[in-house]
C-alpha cells in the first residue's frame, strides 16, 4: 500500500480475545510493523458512536481509525461459523465495532448486511491458506483445520463470500440469508459465476 502511494497504513481489529495477545501471537503485529504500517489496538478511547443507518445497526461504537480511512482493505480468514455457516468478508466487519456484539446475534444476517453497507470495502482479500472447517468461529482442534493454500481477492464482497461458502463448505449460497439480503440491497452479486474472475496458480 505504501509503495502504491498510501500516506499511512493502519492495521486494526476488534478481536474476540485480548487484542494485544492476538496481534502478537498471530504474527500480524510484527509483519505490519516490518511493512511500515501502524498497528492500532482497540482501546475504549478509540471508539466513536455513530449512526450506521442500518435496519438493525443504528447508533453503535465504531473504531475511529476505520472512520478516518479513505480506503478499506478487508482481510478475513476463512472459518466455519455455527450461526451463519461461515465467517468470511461480511462477518469480518464485526471487527470494526465495539459494544455488546453478542446482542447482534439475534438478527445476525441483517446486522452483517448493515455492516457491509456502512463499510463499503475497497478490496476484500480472503485468507484461505488454512481453513477452519468445523467448530467455528474459534475452533477447538487442529483436526478441524484443512490446508487449502488459497487466497481470494476482489471488489465484490458478496460474490467472494458466496464462492467461498460453496467451495469449502458446499453451502448453497442461494439459501444463505445474509447473501440474499445483501444482493437485494444492491451490495453485490451472490451468483459469483456472473462476476469476471481469474485463477492464478503460483
Amino acid at each position: 500500500c505504501l509503495e502504491a502511494g498510501a500516506r499511512k497504513v493502519v492495521v486494526t481489529d476488534v478481536s474476540c480475545n485480548e487484542p494485544r495477545v492476538c496481534f502478537e501471537h498471530s504474527g500480524i503485529a510484527a509483519a505490519a510493523k516490518a511493512a511500515g504500517a501502524e498497528v492500532v489496538l482497540p482501546e475504549e478511547r478509540r471508539f466513536k458512536e455513530v449512526n450506521l443507518g442500518g435496519d438493525v445497526l443504528t447508533a453503535w461504537p465504531v473504531l475511529e481509525p476505520f472512520l478516518a480511512a479513505d480506503k478499506v482493505i478487508n482481510l478475513p480468514i476463512a472459518k466455519h461459523h455455527s450461526l451463519t455457516g461461515c465467517t468470511l468478508g461480511m462477518k469480518n466487519f464485526y471487527g470494526i465495532i465495539g459494544g455488546q456484539r453478542s446482542r447482534l446475534h439475534q438478527r445476525i444476517n441483517e446486522s452483517l448486511v448493515d455492516l457491509l453497507a456502512f463499510a463499503r470495502p475497497t478490496l476484500t482479500i480472503v485468507d484461505a491458506y488454512r481453513v477452519l472447517m468445523r467448530g467455528g468461529p474459534t475452533g477447538g482442534s487442529l483436526a478441524d483445520v484443512e490446508l487449502r493454500k488459497t487466497v481470494l481477492a476482489g471488489t465484490d464482497p458478496v460474490a467472494l463470500d458466496a464462492y467461498a461458502a460453496k467451495a469449502w463448505w458446499d453451502l448453497d449460497f442461494q439459501r444463505l440469508p445474509f447473501l440474499r439480503i445483501a444482493q437485494a440491497r444492491g451490495l453485490g452479486k451472490m451468483n459469483f459465476e456472473e462476476v469476471r474472475s481469474k485463477v492464478v496458480t503460483v
